[in-house]
């Protein structure tokens, strides 16, 4: 009997856990599993803002982890791995096109299929200033050089304004403290009347109080509304009606999904999967009969964190395997409200929100501040987050 094709498209660590799981079963369930991904490497951009502030913090093959790597283990009757982008979903007739990093587009059939193709950020893209902070995986093979050019940038500038004051802001505000010169002017601007306005308003406090022992400068109820080139430098323009102008404007807001290549009517306004609590996808025309699901950042499921992301591709991988087996137990994903975040704000420490509690500093450092979790990197790839 010919094998069940189940295809992931995107290989974070969404895509890479439920690969895993799935290959767990892969002969129970007579399943051939078809990983697709723009990159070779999987990338620990949890610590990116590290990574992009300090170059030497960590060795680059410890954030960039080769992907077929982690598959080695597995048949090729069970396994591949496509170095690629996918391009379009055909529901009608149940394919998948894709072109390959090398060689002819061409369109892979799939029995069921697990949309994990995340989300990427205005600083990924490089949409606002023409060139890339990469805090996400760029959408090509080329992370490494992307970084490296990063890291040429922050370690060069005199003056760096930072737009953007959620936890990816106060990170990066908080590393690049420590890393630079003295001399070296740092400006953190928020668009909220305190930084981390999603925690408890005593982890904003501690934040701001934080940052400003390291000389960033915090302006609060202050939006950007314009960035421009003049020559070597910006001029970052703010709603107070003040110019700033820096040799470096990161901005930390906003996600955006990688979506182009799904169908419309899978979309929300917003351009996220939609998808039920079990995870399938709902089209526009509320039929929920097809065998397609989605996890991740790319769904509706608004609190985009890594360990609800990994919670969700172990949910899809189990429901995948009950449409197969047409026995067991389905599941549900319920995201619920209660906020788990720690935040470093340079090595010695930082803050957060766990559950009500906010850690003290040097719990933060225990937890996070240390290491930015780089050596758990390979169990995530491994799919044993």
């Amino acid at each position: 009997m010919a094998p069940i094709n189940i295809v992931i498209i995107g290989a974070s660590a969404v895509g890479n856990t439920a690969a895993h799981a799935l290959l767990e079963d892969a002969q129970r369930l007579n399943a051939k599993i078809t990983l697709i991904n723009p990159s070779k490497t999987f990338f620990w951009n949890i610590a990116a803002p590290r990574i992009v502030a300090k170059p030497n913090a960590f060795r680059a093959d410890e954030y960039l982890l080769p992907i077929e790597k982690s598959f080695a283990k597995y048949p090729a009757t069970s396994f591949e791995f496509i170095l690629g982008t996918a391009t379009a979903i055909d529901t009608s007739s149940k394919t998948v096109s894709v072109t390959p990093a090398d060689g002819e587009a061409k369109t892979l059939s799939f029995d069921h299929l697990l949309i994990a193709s995340g989300a990427t950020t205005p600083s990924t893209t490089g949409e606002t200033t023409g060139f890339s902070i990469p805090f996400k995986p760029s959408g090509r093979d080329d992370l490494k050089e992307l970084i490296e050019a990063a890291q040429k940038k922050t370690t060069s500038a005199k003056n760096i304004v930072i737009g953007g004051a959620g936890p990816i802001g106060v990170e990066l505000a908080g590393e690049l403290a420590e890393a630079v010169d003295q001399g070296v002017s740092i400006t953190l601007v928020s668009a909220t009347d305190r930084v981390l306005h999603t925690l408890k308003s005593s982890a904003s406090s501690a934040a701001e109080d934080q940052l400003k022992k390291k000389n960033v400068k915090v302006l609060t109820s202050t939006r950007v509304i314009g960035v421009e080139s003049s020559g070597d430098s910006w001029v970052v323009s703010l709603d107070s009606g003040e110019k700033l102008t820096t040799d470096l404007y990161i901005p930390t807001t906003g996600s955006i999904p990688n979506n182009a290549f799904i169908p419309e009517s899978f979309l929300g306004p917003d351009g996220w999967v939609k998808v039920d609590k079990q995870l399938r996808v709902q089209p526009a025309d509320g039929s929920s009969s097809l065998p397609i699901y989605a996890a991740g950042d790319i769904t509706n499921n608004s609190m985009r964190l890594g360990m609800k992301a990994v919670e969700q591709a172990r949910i899809a991988a189990n429901n995948i395997k009950v449409d197969v087996l047409h026995s067991g137990e389905r599941k549900s994903y319920h995201q619920g409200d209660s906020v788990m975040m720690v935040v470093p704000i340079g090595e010695a420490g930082g803050t957060g929100q766990v559950f009500g509690f906010v850690p003290f500093s040097f719990m933060v450092r225990m937890i996070k501040s240390k290491d930015f979790f780089v050596p758990k990197a390979p169990l995530w790839l491994a799919g044993k987050a």
